[in-house]
């Protein structure tokens, strides 16, 4: 007995969706909350990050006197990672730790707590159900290994369900069917008509939100991105840090420059800067893994910089606050540059609100595509008995 192509795709298409449908419908879900959590968090928090100006043209305290307010407020978690921000309303932003941080009154050294503690507890238990099923400590990689493969098998029935969804006859009255929504349907026929019309129109983002987070679940396959450029793939997964920053050896004796003069070097390189973000630990003496001196590392971000989610590294001199070098995001290799654009299309930041729009109805349709083939699953395998006048022609 010979199986036609589509016979001989549906049931790996079936067995796939059975296997994987749990757990997708769950990275669906968790997709779907995450998709803004950027914008969520901004909203929760305006209250918490907002400052009041003592008069115009006030002076702002020096970055290192804030940081000094941080570590006597919470000196047993310092400050990994600061940001600042143009707007004289904003207070300046201070990690400390994963998830952790406090806001700072630029003009009174005031450390306050981060806002809206719900919504980051909802969005990090959100976080850690999409990526890890919720595991910790050690069995956090079987979570991962789980999320990566039902992510592949994702990606599989996108493929095969493309072939599976095409009609046997390219005709309107057939066609119409598999491409939109049709009203009055029930049962096999109402969840084969959503199955089939949802999986055509989204099909395309889910193909990129799948192969993306293959991506980032793999390193070997993240390492194929820069393999394929020409490069040597980076000892860690994720876009490698950039070409390493040589800090000349300052006489002996020299002491690291305050902190604020670093800063007000950054700020002069972009004007038009809406955030200058630094990760705290390097400079002041930090020796790399054979490097020397590590240059304090800017990351600057821009109104109108392109891509969205580009920033412009400015590196500078802890011992003298001279910059050292700047790299733009064209200046990046071309395997970092793919990198990061397939980290930023998983969510779809790369293209701003649109994206993260369209990335979160994608995922909220994964959801119904779950549901329907579960449902198209248990009717096949449970038929019910129905008069033959209700029954209604459906392909499988």
């Amino acid at each position: 007995m010979r199986l036609s192509v589509r016979s001989f795709l549906f049931w790996p298409h079936l067995v796939a969706g059975l296997l994987a449908g749990l757990i997708i419908g769950v990275m669906c879900f968790t997709g779907v909350a995450l998709a803004f959590e950027h914008q969520i968090l901004d909203w929760a928090d305006q209250e918490a990050r907002q400052v009041a100006v003592p008069s115009p043209g006030a002076p702002r305290l020096p970055m290192d006197a804030l940081l000094s307010r941080v570590r006597a407020a919470h000196p047993e978690t310092p400050p990994s990672a600061v940001t600042e921000y143009p707007e004289p309303t904003l207070a300046v932003t201070v990690s400390t730790g994963r998830g952790t941080g406090v806001y700072v009154n630029p003009y009174t050294g005031e450390v306050r707590g981060w806002g809206a503690p719900g919504w980051r507890a909802f969005l990090q238990t959100m976080e850690s159900w999409h990526r890890w099923l919720g595991t910790e400590g050690d069995t956090r990689p079987i979570g991962k290994a789980i999320t990566g493969a039902s992510n592949a098998l994702f990606l599989f029935l996108g493929v095969t369900g493309l072939y599976l969804w095409m009609p046997r006859k390219w005709t309107r009255r057939i066609l119409r069917p598999s491409i939109w929504y049709r009203r009055g349907l029930k049962g096999k026929a109402r969840d084969w008509n959503w199955h089939n019309v949802t999986g055509f129109w989204l099909l395309p983002v889910l193909i990129v939100l799948t192969a993306t987070g293959m991506v980032i679940s793999y390193k070997g396959i993240s390492d194929l991105v820069f393999t394929w450029a020409g490069e040597t793939p980076p000892a860690t997964g994720g876009p490698p840090p950039g070409r390493p920053v040589q800090v000349p050896v300052p006489p002996p004796g020299s002491a690291p420059v305050p902190l604020e003069a670093a800063f007000a070097q950054a700020r002069r390189q972009l004007p038009a800067w809406e955030s200058i973000h630094l990760r705290l630990g390097g400079g002041g003496g930090k020796k790399g893994a054979g490097e020397g001196l590590s240059a304090l590392s800017f990351a600057i971000r821009e109104p109108e910089g392109w891509p969205l989610f580009a920033a412009t590294q400015v590196f500078v001199d802890p011992y003298t606050a001279q910059v050292l070098r700047q790299d733009a995001f064209a200046d990046l290799s071309t395997g970092n540059r793919v990198r990061r654009w397939l980290r930023f299309l998983h969510t779809g930041e790369a293209l701003g609100l649109p994206g993260q729009f369209i990335a979160a109805l994608a995922s909220l349709g994964g959801l119904l595509l779950v549901w329907t083939g579960f449902a198209l699953s248990w009717r096949r395998f449970f038929p019910a008995k129905r008069p033959v006048s209700e029954q209604i022609e459906t392909t499988p």
